[in-house]
């Protein structure tokens, strides 16, 4: 397992991103990105982990139980 960080400035960087990201990964992205119509639809078929970067704490948890998960099932 492993985590890949990038900091894109515009929405149309995430299509860039997907070239370079391999396979077996799966971004994180902010949770109000699930709210932009089809493109949240996309996203959350997709398996993309959303996290509220509002509450700080809840944010916490769901990196925490994804690493958790991650490492304990080997897999992306």
């Amino acid at each position: 397992p492993y985590v890949i960080v990038c900091n894109h400035q515009a929405s149309l960087d995430l299509m860039g991103m997907v070239e370079v990201i391999p396979d077996r990964c799966v971004p994180i992205a902010k949770k109000e990105l699930m709210y932009m119509g089809m493109v949240g639809w996309a996203c959350w078929l997709t398996g993309i982990i959303f996290i509220n970067r509002h509450k700080r704490e809840d944010a916490i948890d769901v990196i925490s139980q994804t690493a958790r998960t991650m490492r304990r099932e080997n897999v992306r």
